[in-house]
C-alpha cells in the first residue's frame, strides 16, 4: 500500500486538520468528564493569571469581544471576589483588573481536575510503552506551537 508523502502540502494539510480534530475533542471530552466547561469567566480568569492585570479594553480585545461584554463578565467576575480592579496608573479613567486570590485557587483547582481526568485516562488507556510515545509527541506539540510565533506561558 503506498503511503502518503509526509512533505506533501495535502499531506501536511490533512496531517494538521487531523490534529486539530483529535486536540478539539480531546479538550472537549476533558472539560466534560470534569465539568470543568468553557466559559467566558473562566477564560478571562485563565487570562489574568497568564498575562496578568489588564483593563477592560485589553481584556475584551485579547478575548475578541465586545468592551461591553467584558465590562459585564468583569464584573461579575469581580462580584464574585476572583477578580480585584485597582485604578489605571497609566490612565484615570480606566481600572486595572487583577486575578485575586480566590480566582487563582478556583483556576489551580479546575487546571487540577483536567490534569487529574488526563491522569485517569493515560493509566487506563495507555501502556509504559505508549506513555513514552505520548512524552514525546508532547514535545513535537510544543515545538508547533512555538513555530507559530505566539508567545504563551
Amino acid at each position: 500500500m503506498d503511503r502518503p508523502n509526509p512533505t506533501s502540502d495535502a499531506d501536511t494539510a490533512a496531517l494538521a486538520e487531523e490534529l486539530r480534530r483529535a486536540i478539539g475533542t480531546f479538550v472537549r471530552a476533558i472539560r466534560h468528564a470534569r465539568d470543568t466547561g468553557k466559559s467566558a469567566q473562566a477564560e478571562t480568569l485563565g487570562l489574568l493569571g497568564r498575562d496578568g492585570a489588564m483593563n477592560v479594553a485589553s481584556l475584551a480585545d485579547a478575548r475578541g469581544v465586545k468592551h461591553q461584554t467584558m465590562r459585564l463578565i468583569v464584573a461579575q467576575l469581580e462580584k464574585s471576589a476572583l477578580v480585584c480592579g485597582a485604578p489605571d496608573p497609566a490612565d484615570g479613567r480606566s481600572r486595572l483588573f487583577s486575578i485575586s486570590n480566590a480566582g487563582q485557587g478556583a483556576l489551580a483547582s479546575e487546571r487540577t481536575a483536567r490534569a487529574s481526568r488526563i491522569a485517569e485516562a493515560i493509566r487506563a488507556t495507555l501502556s509504559a510503552e505508549e506513555r513514552e510515545v505520548l512524552r514525546d509527541a508532547i514535545g513535537l506539540l510544543d515545538r508547533i506551537g512555538a513555530a507559530t510565533g505566539v508567545k504563551l506561558p
